[in-house]
């Protein structure tokens, strides 16, 4: 775990070198922002639904390009047999990378902490649900990562693996708008591997055990495709 630890440390800290940290962040402030304060004064209700229900869409598109480097770029320059070199293993170059795109996009949602804090300002704000839905943010933001880490082990290229991860996640978000299209056999499947539905769940402040098991499902199978594809490159 120390060693995770360490890659955790290198990788976050790589991020703020790059100008494209910073490029992601002002546009996921910006787009949030845009939409979440553009429709909160015509709904006149003190509540962060709007932006809750905007995120699963906008991390679709987020996420993936902060995962997209981090096994594509070193497979690219060929860094990555030299860091397996060094007393460390798949697992806690995973867990590393993993680690370190969580905190990226915490440290991405501690802005938009201003967004409850105006809406307490101006009405009565229920806090409960607020909390959830950060809970449900860093959860649907490690699953997404998940999903990165696997589509940036499989291909050199990071544009590939970006593309392909935000395909992934934006069919995971908008599975349950395309119900309507599917036999009525498959309707309870394909509402559970629905993003939306789970964060949504969460974001209004039920906590349900099956919304939980979901993401860490997701979050599973990801880290555990990435293993398996870091090995079959050895």
């Amino acid at each position: 775990m120390r060693q995770a630890l360490r890659i955790c440390r290198k990788e976050f800290q790589a991020y703020f070198l790059s100008p494209i940290a910073y490029i992601v962040i002002a546009i996921f402030l910006l787009v949030t922002g845009w939409f979440f304060f553009s429709t909160f004064f015509l709904l006149n209700q003190a509540s962060l639904r709007n932006f809750f229900g905007l995120l699963p869409t906008v991390f679709a598109f987020v996420v993936p390009a902060v995962t997209m480097r981090l096994f594509a770029e070193e497979l690219s320059i060929g860094s990555y047999e030299t860091l397996l070199t060094l007393p460390v293993t798949d697992q806690d170059v995973i867990a590393g990378k993993f680690l370190a795109s969580g905190a990226f996009i915490a440290a991405m949602l501690v802005p938009t902490l201003a967004y409850p804090v105006t809406v307490s300002l101006l009405g009565s704000l229920d806090w409960g649900p607020v909390a959830s839905g950060y809970l449900g943010a860093l959860l649907l933001g490690a699953a997404y990562s998940a999903i990165g880490l696997l589509t940036s082990a499989f291909t050199r290229n990071q544009i590939v693996a970006f593309i392909v991860g935000m395909a992934i996640c934006i069919g995971l978000t908008l599975v349950d708008q395309m119900l309507f299209f599917v036999p009525r056999a498959l309707l309870g499947t394909l509402t559970y591997l629905a993003v939306d539905v789970h964060f949504q769940n969460i974001a209004k402040g039920i906590l349900d055990t099956r919304d939980l098991v979901y993401f860490l499902s997701l979050c599973f199978i990801g880290l555990y495709g990435t293993s398996l594809v870091l090995k079959a490159k050895h």
